[in-house]
Order: C-alpha cells, then sequence, then structure tokens
C-alpha cells in the first residue's frame, strides 16, 4: 500500500535556493518513508486527489493554493507555515495572508517569538517548529585577526545598509575583515556594496554562492553577522549556532525567537555604531578562554540542540499526524 502523500507548497523552488527552498527541501527528506511529498509552487484541483494533507509555506506568497486547497477538499489536513515577512507584515496588511489564517487547520512558526505576533483567536491552533540543520565540526581559527561573515541576499529585509556602515566606521582595523554573501536582488544596493569594497580594503563582497560554500564560509569564520530588519525564523542562524560559529544579530523579535532572550550579542535594529562596537569587543581576546568570542560559543552550544534535524523530524511528524487523524 503506498504511502500517504503531502503537497508541500513552497513560493520559491530549487533554482531561487532562499529560505522558503530549503524548508521544503528538508521537509521532503524528513518525511521520506513516512509520506511521499510532493514540491509545488501553486496546487490547483485536479491535482491527485489521495493527498492527505498540504503544508503550505506563506501565508499570503501561498494564498491561492491555501484557498484552492480549503475549497476544493473541506476536512483534509491544512497547515500554512508564517514565515517573516508574512509573519511580521502581511498578516497584519493583506487580506488574501489573513484569509490563509483563518482557513488553516494548524498554523506553524518557525521561532519562540511568533506566536506572539498572531492575532489572540489563531494561537491555540499555532505551534512551534524549529527548523533544522547539520551539526558542523568546530573549526581552528587564527587569533591574527577577526574574520565575520554576513549571508543574505541583497533586499532591504536583510538590511545590509548597517553591514555597509559598520565597514566604514571599521577601516582602521585591518584585524576585522568582514565578508558579504548574497545576490544583489536588490540592484542599488549592489552597488553600494562595491562602493563599500572601495572604500574598505577589509570588506568584500562575494555574490551569491551555493549553500555548501556558504556553510563552509560561515564554518571557518569567527562570527556571523545578521542584521535583518524582519525575519521568521533565519536557516542562517541555525547554520552558524550548529557549526560554533556565534552570531551577532538585530534585536528583533525573529531573531530572539531563535537565538533566546538572554543571548547576549544583540545590537538595536539599523545601529552600525552598536554592530562595530561588538566587532570590536569580540577582537579583543581572541585565543582566551575569558573572551566574548568564548562566551558566545557557549551560549550557541546550550541552544544548538533545538535545531537538531531528530527534533525537527519529530514535530513534523507529529504536526501531520494532528492533521490526519
Amino acid at each position: 500500500m503506498p504511502l500517504p502523500l503531502v503537497f508541500i507548497v513552497s513560493p520559491a523552488l530549487a533554482q531561487a535556493n532562499n529560505g522558503n527552498w530549503q524548508t521544503a527541501w528538508r521537509w521532503s527528506r524528513l518525511l521520506a518513508g513516512h509520506y511521499r511529498t510532493r514540491i509545488v509552487q501553486h496546487w490547483q484541483p485536479g491535482a491527485p486527489d489521495e493527498a492527505v494533507a498540504m503544508l503550505a509555506l506563506h501565508a499570503r506568497r501561498s494564498a491561492d493554493s491555501i484557498a484552492a486547497w480549503a475549497q476544493a477538499c473541506p476536512g483534509r489536513g491544512l497547515a500554512v507555515v508564517l514565515t517573516g515577512t508574512d509573519l511580521y507584515r502581511d498578516i497584519h496588511e493583506d487580506a488574501a495572508a489573513k484569509r490563509s489564517l483563518a482557513q488553516a487547520q494548524q498554523l506553524v512558526v518557525l521561532q519562540e517569538e511568533g506566536p506572539r505576533e498572531l492575532p489572540e483567536p489563531y494561537r491555540a491552533k499555532t505551534r512551534v517548529l524549529f527548523q533544522s540543520t547539520t551539526e558542523r565540526r568546530v573549526l581552528p581559527k587564527t587569533d591574527q585577526h577577526l574574520r565575520a561573515v554576513m549571508v543574505g541576499h541583497l533586499r532591504e529585509e536583510k538590511s545590509p545598509q548597517t553591514l555597509y556602515e559598520a565597514a566604514r566606521l571599521l577601516r582602521e582595523r585591518p584585524d576585522i575583515h568582514l565578508d558579504h554573501i548574497g545576490d544583489a536582488l536588490d540592484p542599488a544596493l549592489g552597488v553600494q556594496a562595491r562602493a563599500t569594497m572601495a572604500e574598505c580594503p577589509h570588506y568584500r563582497w562575494l555574490g551569491g554562492l551555493d549553500h555548501e560554500a556558504t556553510r563552509r564560509r560561515i564554518q571557518r569564520a569567527h562570527l556571523l553577522i545578521h542584521c535583518s530588519r524582519m525575519e521568521g525564523g533565519a536557516h542562517v542562524l541555525m547554520e552558524a549556532v550548529c557549526s560554533g560559529t556565534p552570531v551577532l544579530a538585530s534585536r528583533i523579535p525573529g531573531n530572539v525567537g531563535m537565538l533566546g532572550a538572554d543571548y547576549p550579542a544583540y545590537f538595536p535594529w539599523g545601529d552600525a555604531a552598536a554592530l562595530a562596537a561588538l566587532l570590536k569587543q569580540c577582537r579583543e581576546g581572541i585565543g582566551s578562554g575569558a573572551s566574548m568570542l568564548t562566551r558566545l560559543q557557549a551560549k550557541c552550544r546550550l541552544r544548538a540542540p533545538l535545531f537538531a534535524p531528530a527534533a525537527e523530524q519529530a514535530g513534523l511528524l507529529a504536526l501531520l499526524q494532528d492533521l490526519t487523524p
């Protein structure tokens, strides 16, 4: 007897190589052996009707598929997964996103601060499901300089201007190196990245890299920088934590929900001076057991089990069991 079929609706497919695609692809692998899965960008009636459930990523961008499923398959399992821009913007402003909340049998948020953003009537059907990544060996790092890497396509939500400004503030610090990975989805931000490179010899914009190359860069860095204005639960944070690479992050709910309220290396969103000060602080005492970097690594080790693949798989299977009694 064939395994039950689950549709995973993702606004982006493999060519985009972004967070939604990474989630969809990983879930398809974690569910293998328990469910058949099919990843689609859009779902329409007429697709194989033996499917038992739909997991839809993004309340607004997948709204048409969510509405079509709710109408064509009443009573069948429907979970809507709230990512960054829909959790922190669209569900408050967009009618289609609001409709998705009402149509879902279950709502999923990707970090522990997420439920607070939802209207009170929806919180009872909301669960937290941390995403996961494989653990990487912690690599030895040089004590001759500090290397920090920022990962994220160049677009407004990622706030790359904060890194540009911090690079300028650190122009006279050749012992602090800044690498920046991501495609220029906003061409104007790419122009700014090139201008920053010209002015600041220790800032490098590397453009877009594939996932494995990016993970190796994170693994080799002393720090990951995460400047975002809004996030639903960034992959790159867990990839850094599970590589033993501490994070300097903007204090926004999506980052606090991943790293914990007591994490000691947040900076106010958009505050380049505060980011530069943290980088200087982390540079001091590299190689000593009492450095800030060492303390941050210890915090990350405590957080890493939340992002284990076995924990995410158990959460997914529990979700589908509730959707398909």
